[in-house]
């Protein structure tokens, strides 16, 4: 298909909505579940299924995305996906029961598992690699911006409005997606192969046990033991999956995109890096609300900051991976993360929270570098066909980090809890610190990194 320069210029914008209301719709909830518990008569504890069944949707059918949009076109499964998302939102407002919000939920997640890997994959088809890190710099920012905002506005929301509009919001967004993606966005589409049903049921099913058994964990929701064992089993259908692939000819995602190694290091360094930077909009707004007896809408707000800096290093991205290369930029930007994180742990009672926003604003400069830094080097160095595997192991990864950050941080924190002799404070210094730490060693997994990758993504050699 032709690209013209109108569809060009206006699928960057198409891509970076979608980011952002995935991103938003992941973290708005959690501050109104006790106004929805209440409305709707039910405990707040109850409420953990709207949550669940809408990330088990999204891990579950991430992997189908790809093979959706290569057979019927990008945009056609794009609006697709944002009409199931916009309506899942507004049955989801109008829900009069527990049951028929969690239905609701499970077609916004069906819509949500296809807009943003679709998007991106449109992305790839259009733009040449040596084009593709500024673009994907540009898509990165709302996605970052989401989870921080989140917690904010649902606070809002539920302090000055109703709870309703926490979905409500998502359908002038997605109305406004669906007629900018008919203009703006292409049609790709390629050679049609057959959908690998079996691949499917074994990756799709492995990722809602290891999406669904870390939410378990981090929430206390069951015993540990049985969310070890539900983690254990997705463990088990992922090699069942990987053994399939191997005698496939047409698997749903082709394991030779492994081979490529700056492909391998960025999914490793996804999987490894979120642990820390994951964690943050879970612990530090509990830390000051348990800890400190701030507010809650207090609490959210003190996310702005990371907002602010993520956006303050938009324009910066491509000139610092000019200048340092990849391989540095992503092992530097890594260690100064994991110290930021460590060194909230000498936030006290009497500290002034006027100086955590300095800090805060710093973790979300470097958190965008290091996001944009290694998305471009996962993907950029795929070829055309294997892009849109690659994409959705990607989509996948970032999907199944959320909830890995979150039940991490939480595993740790309920360590501490159990075996330390410390105050509620210290031990969420405690849990800061091990954080900490845990990405300073990821940073590890970035030194695997020749110093010339990338090259050819910074220099635009690649045509």
């Amino acid at each position: 298909m032709t690209k013209s320069s109108k569809s060009m210029a206006g699928l960057p914008w198409i891509a970076a909505m979608a980011f952002f209301m995935q991103a938003l719709d992941a973290t708005i909830l959690n501050t109104a579940i006790p106004s929805i518990a209440k409305s709707l008569d039910r405990s707040p504890l109850a409420m953990q299924s709207a949550i669940i069944s809408y990330t088990l949707t999204v891990a579950m059918l991430i992997p189908v995305s790809g093979w959706l949009a290569d057979r019927f076109g990008t945009r056609k499964i794009f609006i697709l996906a944002v009409s199931l998302f916009s309506g899942g939102s507004l049955l989801c407002a109008l829900s009069p029961t527990l049951s028929a919000l969690v239905c609701s939920r499970i077609l916004q997640g069906v819509g949500g598992a296809m807009m943003m890997p679709v998007a991106r994959l449109a992305l790839l088809r259009a733009y040449p690699r040596s084009e593709l890190l500024p673009v994907l710099n540009f898509v990165t920012m709302p996605g970052l911006i989401g989870p921080i905002v989140g917690p904010m506005l649902g606070g809002w929301i539920v302090t000055y409005t109703t709870w309703h509009w926490i979905f409500l919001i998502n359908i002038p967004i997605g109305l406004f997606g669906i007629i900018y993606a008919r203009r703006y966005m292409p049609n790709f589409t390629t050679p049609k192969t057959p959908f690998d049903i079996r691949g499917f049921l074994a990756f799709g099913l492995s990722l809602v046990l290891l999406s669904s058994g870390m939410e378990l964990f981090g929430e206390k929701i069951i015993s540990p033991y049985l969310s070890l064992l539900i983690l254990l089993s997705g463990v088990a259908l992922l090699f069942v999956y990987i053994r399939h692939a191997r005698s496939h000819t047409k698997p749903l995602i082709n394991l030779n995109l492994f081979k490529t190694r700056t492909f391998s290091i960025g999914v490793m360094g996804n999987i490894a890096s979120r642990l820390g930077t994951g964690s943050i909009p879970f612990l530090l707004p509990l830390m000051l609300q348990v800890g400190f007896g701030h507010p809650a809408l207090i609490a959210g707000f003190m996310m702005a900051p990371m907002a602010v800096g993520s956006l303050a290093a938009k324009s910066t991205v491509t000139h610092v991976l000019r200048w340092f290369g990849y391989r540095k930029t992503l092992v530097i930007v890594t260690l100064v993360i994991g110290t930021i994180i460590a060194q909230f742990s000498l936030q006290t009672t009497s500290v002034s929270l006027w100086l955590l926003i300095l800090p805060l604003f710093i973790l979300g400069i470097f958190m965008s570098t290091q996001f944009t830094a290694m998305n471009t080097i996962t993907l950029g160095s795929l070829t055309d066909e294997y892009a849109s595997s690659g994409n959705s192991v990607l989509a996948v990864t970032q999907q199944l980090s959320v909830s890995f950050g979150v039940a991490v941080s939480a595993a740790v924190l309920r360590f501490y809890e159990s075996y330390s002799t410390g105050s509620v404070i210290d031990n969420f210094h405690y849990t800061f610190i091990t954080m900490g730490v845990m990405t300073l060693l990821s940073s590890l997994v970035f030194m695997q990194l020749r110093p010339q990758d990338g090259d050819d993504l910074i220099r635009g050699r690649i045509k």
